[in-house]
């Protein structure tokens, strides 16, 4: 296996964000379109779906970090209330070359944690309460290794506009099927293209049901995949790779889910937030696994 440069996976990674956008936007107006035929809605409909999906790309690049932040209810972490962890995401982004992001809380008792932003001078890591009652101090650093080398990597970007554009294709999804259950749109199936009519529903529907398991297919796949790298990256920043070993064996025994958990973010965390056994469309490769590796890595 050909081995790569930090910059090659980062350039990677930058590549990636847009390709998935772009892909994204073909999914987004191939269901917009159907929307506005069902509803009736011609051509002014088409030019809304249009600027809607561009300025919807421009909001997930520039804005998302902070919609993914306020979708969880975090709050910037005060600096003489939380002085132990401002020191050490601190001390952790010197050692791993990167302006320290902001920090933020979550006031959750399942211990996670995640990064977000659009690059390391924007960039953002937020713990959970839970987390930082039950680390001690080289777990905590451990666990903040793991989200800084989220950011010198450049993995946030990616994962935070995966979680929006889940989000919304689920959010479409859930408004189309509630639209047939309510009979919305009755009238225009009615109109004398009938079979003309029942071919785009079906194709309607089969988008509404295929897309989400497509960004599910997506965001797992890139999650699982960078969350090894991020142990190991982590592990590399601080040279200790048991410190985080032990926070994951902690955080794999704590079984409750996280009371503000979303399908749509459940990949950003440095664990399921769910709280489940490990499936198909897994966003985190199992625990066990990944401590295997910690405990083998030779620093």
């Amino acid at each position: 296996m050909t081995k790569r440069t930090l910059y090659e996976l980062q350039a990677e990674n930058v590549r990636k964000t847009y390709l998935f956008i772009v892909l994204f936007s073909l999914i987004l107006f191939a269901v917009g379109y159907f929307f506005v035929w069902y509803f009736n809605w011609g051509i002014t409909g088409i030019i809304f779906l249009a600027i809607f999906i561009v300025l919807y790309n421009w909001i997930a690049y520039e804005q998302s970090d902070k919609i993914a932040l306020a979708s969880v209810g975090a709050v910037p972490a005060d600096p003489e209330k939380f002085y132990v962890l401002h020191n050490i995401v601190e001390e952790v982004a010197l050692a791993a070359g990167v302006p320290k992001p902001k920090v933020y809380i979550m006031n959750e008792p399942q211990p996670n944690a995640f990064a977000t932003g659009k690059d390391p001078k924007h960039a953002s890591i937020c713990v959970t309460t839970g987390l930082l009652q039950m680390m001690n101090r080289e777990e905590l650093q451990g666990v903040i290794a793991h989200e800084m080398s989220h950011i010198r990597n450049r993995d946030i970007l990616l994962m935070t506009v995966v979680a929006i554009v889940a989000g919304l294709i689920i959010l479409l999804r859930d408004v189309f099927l509630r639209s047939m259950w309510w009979g919305i749109g009755g009238e225009r199936r009615r109109d004398k293209n009938d079979n003309l009519g029942i071919i785009l529903l079906l194709i309607g529907l089969i988008l509404s049901i295929i897309a989400p398991i497509v960004v599910l297919i997506i965001r797992s796949a890139i999650s699982r995949q960078r969350e090894y790298l991020a142990d190991a990256t982590g592990a590399y920043i601080v040279r200790d790779p048991y410190g985080l070993a032990s926070a994951l064996e902690k955080i794999g025994n704590y079984t409750r889910p996280m009371r503000t958990a979303s399908s749509a973010t459940a990949h950003m965390f440095i664990s399921n937030p769910f709280g489940k056994v490990e499936y198909l469309f897994a966003t985190h490769p199992p625990i066990e696994e990944r401590i295997k590796r910690l405990k083998s890595l030779t620093i």
